[in-house]
Formats: C-alpha cells, structure tokens, sequence
C-alpha cells in the first residue's frame, strides 16, 4: 500500500457520528476536509479545514468542492453515520475520485428504489408498494397483507417508521410517515416477523468483506425504537452464513462495488430478508465503536483507504470480544440535571459515555432513535457480562426530571389547536360546544349541541359560598375509589377513536398509553373505552398492561354478548382495576357507522353480563334516580351520571342539573362519579358539593394530551387540584367529604 500521509479527504458530515473517521483520518495523517451546514458542528472543531454546506444539498456540494479543489487537491470523499451517499457519489464523479455512480447511490438511499432494484435482481425482499397519497395506500392494500409497516422514502433513524396493524391505523401511519419525510414520497411493506441482524461490509477489488454482524434491540411499537446491539450476533453460523450471501447479493443489485455497505437484515420463517442497504458505514456507534472494541479491527480506516483508492489493510479480527451498545433514556419531562456521568465512565468494561440531552430539554418519549438522550458503549468477555455492567450504569447514571415543569396552558391550547386543524377542534377558551367546529365524527356533539353546552350551562348556575369565620383548614384532597387510593378525584374519562374523532393527530396505542400513563403517575385512573371497532379494545388492554392494570375499561353495550365476555375474560387475565359498560351508547353515532348493534337491557340481564367477571363493574351513562336506584339493586360497583358528553342525544338536561336528585336516591349506597362540562377545579368543587364522589374529565384531558402530553396531562390534574383546594379552603372543607351542598348558590333558586 502506497503511503497517504498529506492526502486530502473531504468528510461529509461534521456530528457525532462523524467524530470517529475524522480521528482516524487525523491518525493517518491525512488533511480533512469536514462539510457541514452546520457552523458549530464538532466536525468543525476537529478537522483541518471547513464547507459549510449542507450534507443534502448534492449540487451545493460539488460546487463548493470543485471550489475548495482549485486550491487544494482532494484526493478522496466519504461519509459515515448519516445518508449522503447520493453527494459523496456526486462529488467523487464531479472531481473523478473512486466512488459508485450517483443512480446507485440514489438507489440505496430512496427505499422505493432500493426496492424496485432489488427486486428486479431477484433478491429476497417483502411486498411493497410507493406511497405518495393516502389513496395510494388504500390501494396498495388490494396486493398487500397485514400488518404492514409505513416509512418515508429518504430519511434515516427510524423518523417516521410506524407499524400499521389494520386499516383503521393506516390514515394516522400515514400522517406520521409524512412529517419525516422531506420529499413526501412514502412506501408501504410488508411487516417482516422475526430478529434483525445489522450488517457492516466493506466492497473493493472485485471482492466484497463482511465486517461485522450485530444482533439489534427493538422496541416499543408501533414505532422501531433500537434501544440497542450486541456485537458479535449470536445467531448460528448457518444463519449468518445466509445473511452474508444475501448482503452481498443486495450490494451487488445496488451497485455498491467500492467502498462500505451497511444493512438491516431480518431473520424471517421464510428465511433472511433485506430490510435496507445503504451505500456508507453503519450509525449506532457500531462500525466505529463496538465492532472495533469486539475485533481490534478500524472500520474507518479501512473505509478511508478505499476512499483513496487504496486496497485495506489489517481487516483479520485480532480480539474476540463481546461489545454491546445501550441507549439511555431519560423519564419524559423537563430534565433538570443529569447525575453520575463522570462515576458511570470509571466502571469496569464502560468503553464510552455519550449524553445527548441537557439540562432544560423537554423529553419525550421516543417515536424514532434520534429521540434518545445518551449512549453507552460496553465491551465484556461475554454476553452476559457485557449486560451485567449496563444493570451497574442504570443504578449509577442518574437523570432528573422536573415532572411538574412549567409549561403554559397557552402553549398546550396552541399545540393541539394546529394538530387538531380547523375543522376538529379549535380549543376554544369556553369549551361548551356553542362555537364548536365539529360534529360527531369530531370533538363536538350531536344535532345543536344543546346537550353538550348544557353540561356547561347547568355548572355555571352555581355560585361557591366561602366561609370565614371559622378554624383554619389545608385542603386534602386524596380518596379512595373501590379501595385504590388516589391522590385526587379526578379521573379521565374514557374515549376512543382518536383517527376518527381528532384528525389522526396520533393512534389509538399513543393516546391510550400516555393518559393511562400519565394519570397513574399522577396518583389517578385513566379510564379507557373499547371504542366502535370490533378490535380496539386489544388496543386499550395493551396499554393498561403497562401500567399493571391501573385503569378501567369501558365497554360498548354490544349486542353480541360474546364480545362483551371476550373483553372481561381478556380484562381478567390482564389483571385491569375494573370494568364497566357506557350503557347510553345505544345510539352511538360511530356505532350505527360501523353497523355495529347496541341495545339496552333491562336488570336481570344486566346482572348476569355482570357474574361473567370477577372484576368490579361500573355503570356509566345513568342520567335518573330509577336507573341509579336499579344499579344499587343490582348491586353494581360504582355508577357515572353522564350524558355522554352530549354525543348521543340533543335536548338532554346538563348532569350537574341531574345529579342532586341521583345523589339524594343513592348517595352512600353506591360510589357516585360525574363527567359533563368540567372546565376547572371550581368545577370539580360544584359536582362534588352535588353528590358526587369524583369526576371524570374529557374533552380536557383530550385537549392537555395531543397539546401537551404527559406535561399536558400533569399541567392540567395540577391545575385542577389546586383551583379544587382553594375552592375547599375558602369554604372550610378539609376534606372531600367535608365538601357539602350548602357550600353552593343556585343564582336562579337560592
């Protein structure tokens, strides 16, 4: 090999995950060249010379790199880490340096491409098909069989990738692919069952090398979260064997003849698959950090010979370790700190640390793997010592998170006012439906919404009378709800069909895991509803299972009984709180859509629905003493009084004009909840101070989650907590049983 100390190579790419071919090029004494958009980026930092310029921008690149080349010669172009095969492919034919042609760098950078080629070579690959609108898709479900998986076309990191189970996902999967995807052009695959295996190959001479096979860590559907990898794969040498003939063959379809391949196989019953092949080096810290501490191999230098036209050296493992890859996330919240880095870098077999949040950053959770906020790079002997070292830096890192940090109920209304869109939502400052911008599909209620404004209308009749001569209370404001202490009596109520009614601004799965979440990490119950689709309720089971069962299930008054035991029996072995039937929803709107049959039931058939499970059973949907009089006879759990958020019927009265009298035939007997119109902790005061025992919210929590998330949901059960305590204090409540009907003014009645 041929000396190339004082060659010129440009590097596309200045981030982190282009710090370590940077290095190695300064190792070899090579001058880099970094091009990046980015002017602070640590790229910069490190190399010798700067383009600004960014690393997308192909014909931008090659101007300014045939720029830097009338004075300094650049002898070879690369990258690592991040998809610029198509402007490295362009500049090193722009400047005749060793590179693939730029068409087969286009294709192993589109992922429709990457496909047609692929298949058009013969290699093993799901069906699919290009996405441009959401029609398309539809279409594409005439060829294609579920469940399948939504992407964008040209992005990296798993933005945008979503797992659509059934046609009902597929509208949502689609908006969510759209905002990744820079050129709106989408595919649509088949979902592919079993491991998958990452894959680093190095082609030059004729020949192509595989260099490193790591098994991959994915999580958290319906997105594609790697969570992380182990190197080497402990997979079979036949299996591996099989993944290395068809990584050649899909470099070879693609015309990657020079210079690195990196692919995400899957393992499949139907043998090994591609997933994607890109024409670079892998990301994820694996071609510059695990596979190097696993074999003693430099990928990158390696990778920068063939860049410069020279043949690698030293490719012969010469250590045979085991490293693994961890991300590090933190809670979901404003982070206030992050502890223990310095202590977490001294343990034994802990090769590197990286942190990328900072104090202040507001966390989510994530949906793609840049959304993570570190790294950790371990190197052991074996497996299982590799993993026992990560069980010592989740003790030891620490990050805290402020789960009450200061966000504006302006910022939350604004949020969910642009993903709700003009026509859902428009998150008015009096939510009381008479300005409301939707129906039913929507946020709205039915006919004029006369019921939906009349849950408001009967609150605001109602004046709080403070007391003040008298001893000196703090409020409590803590309960019990069939003997699950609470820390508030605010619940969520349940609701469903968030594609149909909210404009697809997130799942099903999204909106059910962050308010079960949220609320039990907040000392309540996030109450769920199986919703009009015959498959839902797996949705909301699946979600309430994360939170050990810490929530309750409502289920539609279906007419096939059997699906009504399918849901309790389910609920059972998932071990859910309590279950309960939304008994008004016989003329749910969404229901007669779907023709799906819902019926009311007298007593006796009511009870024996209720000896199917062993689970405590809530009525939901009383608006008269007879029926709460019934329920108590039939010795039902728990009722609500609701008029279903004036979603069923027009002309019903407001609950809070109906609860006095219920509370009167059954206060004592029976746990007494409300939901309709709650718009503030004063008004959680009022239904309390009328019979009720705790409340239900919903248009709220709808609001505060697709606005604010989890910071949405703590904002608003804070905001309310503490309006209801100053209510109880002004009036001298000290408890919530103390909270009475004299403690209100009727404005009409006295």
């Amino acid at each position: 090999m041929k000396s190339v100390e004082g060659k010129t190579i440009l590097i596309i790419g200045g981030g982190l995950l282009q710090v370590p071919i940077i290095q190695t090029a300064k190792t070899m004494r090579l001058h880099t060249v970094v091009a990046d958009m980015n002017p602070s980026s640590i790229g910069f930092q490190i190399a010798d010379e700067s383009i600004l310029m960014s690393t997308k921008d192909v014909e931008g690149m090659v101007r300014e790199s045939k720029k830097f080349a009338q004075n300094t010669e650049i002898h070879g172009v690369i990258t690592a880490g991040t998809d610029a095969s198509m402007t490295v492919a362009a500049v090193a034919s722009a400047l005749q340096l060793p590179g693939i042609r730029f068409v087969d760098a286009e294709a192993a950078s589109n992922k429709v491409k990457m496909r047609q080629r692929l298949k058009e070579f013969g290699m093993p690959i799901p069906r699919f098909a290009p996405v441009w609108s959401l029609q398309d898709a539809k279409d594409a479900l005439d060829s294609l069989t579920f469940p399948l998986v939504m992407k964008p076309a040209d992005n990296m990191g798993a933005r945008g990738v979503i797992k659509v189970n059934t046609r009902d996902d597929l509208t949502n999967a689609f908006r969510h692919a759209k905002r990744f995807c820079p050129t709106g052009e989408l595919i649509l695959e088949e979902y592919m069952e079993g491991p998958e295996l990452s894959v680093d190959a190095l082609a030059f001479q004729g020949q192509i090398r595989m260099t490193g096979i790591a098994d991959r860590i994915i999580e958290r559907e319906p997105y594609f979260i790697e969570i992380g990898h182990n190197m080497p794969s402990a997979m079979s040498k036949e299996i591996l064997d099989e993944v290395e003939r068809v990584m050649a063959g899909g470099m070879r379809a693609l015309g990657i003849h020079l210079g690195a391949g990196k692919g995400d196989i899957k393992v499949t019953k139907e043998g090994v698959k591609i997933g994607e092949i890109a024409a670079r080096l892998s990301g994820g810290f694996m071609s510059a950090f695990t596979y190097p501490l696993s074999t003693g191999v430099n990928l990158n230098r390696a990778a920068l010979l063939i860049s410069l036209g020279e043949t690698p050296d030293n490719l012969d493992p010469v250590l045979s370790r085991v490293s693994i890859e961890r991300s590090l996330l933190s809670k979901p919240g404003k982070l206030v700190s992050i502890g223990g880095v310095e202590e977490t870098k001294k343990i034994d077999g802990v090769s590197e640390v990286f942190i990328q949040s900072k104090s202040g950053d507001i966390i989510k959770e994530p949906t793609n793997n840049i959304d993570k906020s570190g790294h950790v790079i371990i190197v052991a002997d074996t497996l299982k010592d590799a993993e026992l070292v990560f069980e010592k830096v989740k003790d030891t890192i620490r990050f805290e998170v402020d789960e009450q940090f200061s966000i504006t109920e302006k910022e939350i209304n604004d949020q969910a006012r642009v993903r709700f869109g003009k026509d859902i939502c428009w998150v008015c400052k009096q939510c009381d439906g008479s300005n409301c911008a939707s129906g039913i599909p929507g946020m709205g209620g039915v006919g004029r919404m006369e019921t939906f404004h009349d849950n408001s209308v009967a609150l605001s009749e109602y004046s709080i009378l403070p007391g003040y001569i008298r001893d000196h209370v703090l409020p409590e404001i803590q309960t019990q709800f069939l003997g699950l202490d609470l820390k508030t009596p605010i619940m969520a109520a349940p609701m469903t069909g968030v594609g149909t009614n909210m404009n697809f601004v997130m799942t099903d799965a999204d909106y059910a895991n962050l308010a079960v979440r949220s609320f039990a990490q907040n000392g309540s119950l996030a109450w769920l509803g199986d919703g009009a689709s015959p498959e839902k309720y797996k949705i909301m089971l699946e979600a309430l299972k994360k939170v050990s069962g810490k929530g309750i299930l409502i289920c539609k008054p279906r007419e096939d009984e059997s699906m009504l035991v399918d849901r309790f029996k389910q609920a059972e072995a998932d071990g859910v709180f309590a279950l309960g039937m939304d008994i008004d929803a016989v003329n749910f709107k969404t229901m007669v859509q779907k023709n799906l049959s819902s019926i009311t039931r007298p007593l006796d058939r009511l009870i024996k629905l209720k000896e199917k499970t062993k689970l405590p059973f809530i009525l939901k949907g009383i608006m008269n003493p007879e029926d709460a009089k019934l329920a108590v006879e039939g010795g039902f759990s728990a009722i609500v009084v609701s008029n279903h958020g004036g979603r069923v019927l027009d002309g019903m009265p407001g609950t809070a004009r109906i609860l006095p009298k219920i509370a009167e035939a059954v206060k004592g007997k029976i746990p007494l909840l409300v939901d309709g119109g709650i718009r503030s902790g004063m008004d959680v005061f009022k239904m309390l101070a009328l019979g009720a025992d705790a409340v239900l919210l919903g248009r709220p929590v709808a609001i505060s989650l697709v606005g604010g998330e989890d910071a949405g949901i703590r904002f608003l059960l804070q905001k309310y907590s503490e309006e209801l305590k100053q209510s109880m204090s002004v009036t001298g409540a000290k408890t919530l049983v103390d909270i009475k009907r004299t403690m209100l003014l009727h404005k009409l009645h006295g």
